[in-house]
């Protein structure tokens, strides 16, 4: 069903380009108006004042279900907001359907501030396997498309993480070690070691995005919403990058994980990331 939708069949194209299609209509209606233009009462804390949503983050999410969903019949959506709405939603990720997971405005806080920096996430799953992803940064004017197997693009061009020079301090971005649990903030500021260039994370997706260009050298997070990894982790990995848990299996969008995990522009530097967290886990 997902191989038909995505690949195409004799005489038909696949569906990639329609679902590009489908997040740039969403953040051309609902978030680029909004950019710079919110106004108080359209931003609202959830759990605290640095986790916000506002109107562009539900209503986006909003116009992607709907327009998704009809491109797929038989779909469902996991989106950031319907969970935080109804956190049973998040089962479908268990399930037999073909799920959407969505991310309307990765980065809000940046979005809230006026700055470029956020995008919108979509990606799309099944059993818990991430098929295909879309990462889209309006204001930037790039969109990154991944397809297992079929490799990752960035507004059209093939995307290579490639390898850090030998030696070279790497660039890596990381979860606020404040937002967490003790273990897991002792494994994050391991990261603050020689050899190892460590700073606060902004947008998820566009970290990402980075690791995928060969911008940066790896991330470092100790939370697993699925909306803000599944797609930048098929991206990293179409782009030749690898990524893995603190126990050393790959991350499950399902949940469950041995946190922090990493991603990274090869095998090596996922490595080299690894190592320092359960060094700063054990101290």
């Amino acid at each position: 069903m997902i191989d038909d939708f995505l690949y195409g069949t004799a005489g038909h194209a696949g569906a990639t380009a329609e679902v590009e299609a489908a997040v740039r209509a969403a953040a051309a209606a609902e978030i680029l108006p909004r950019y710079r233009q919110l106004a108080a009462h359209e931003i609202v804390e959830k759990s605290g004042p640095h986790d916000l949503v506002t109107a562009a983050d539900r209503l986006a999410e909003e116009h992607l279900t709907a327009s998704l969903t009809r491109l797929l019949p038989g779909s469902v959506v996991v989106g950031e907001e319907a969970v935080h709405a109804d956190p049973a939603v998040y089962d479908a990720l268990g399930g037999d359907a073909p799920v959407w997971i969505v991310d309307p405005v990765d980065g809000t806080r940046q979005f809230v501030r006026g700055e470029p920096g956020f995008c919108t996430l979509v990606a799309l799953a099944r059993h818990g396997e991430v098929y295909a992803s879309w990462t889209y940064a309006p204001v930037l004017d790039e969109i990154a498309v991944a397809v297992r197997g079929r490799g990752a693009t960035l507004n059209g061009t093939a995307l290579h993480s490639g390898s850090p020079a030998p030696g070279a301090v790497l660039k890596v971005a990381m979860s606020h070690p404040d937002y967490t649990s003790d273990a897991q903030k002792r494994a994050l500021l391991g990261l603050r070691t020689e050899g190892i260039d460590a700073r606060a994370c902004g947008s998820a997706g566009l970290e990402y995005l980075a690791v995928a260009c060969g911008a940066q050298d790896g991330v470092a997070f100790n939370w697993e919403f699925a909306w803000d990894h599944a797609a930048g982790l098929l991206l990293v990995t179409e782009a030749g990058g690898s990524q893995s848990t603190l126990s050393g299996a790959p991350f499950r969008i399902t949940g469950g994980n041995d946190l922090p995990f990493t991603a990274a522009r090869d095998e090596a530097t996922a490595g080299r990331i690894l190592d320092a967290l359960r060094t700063g886990r054990q101290d």
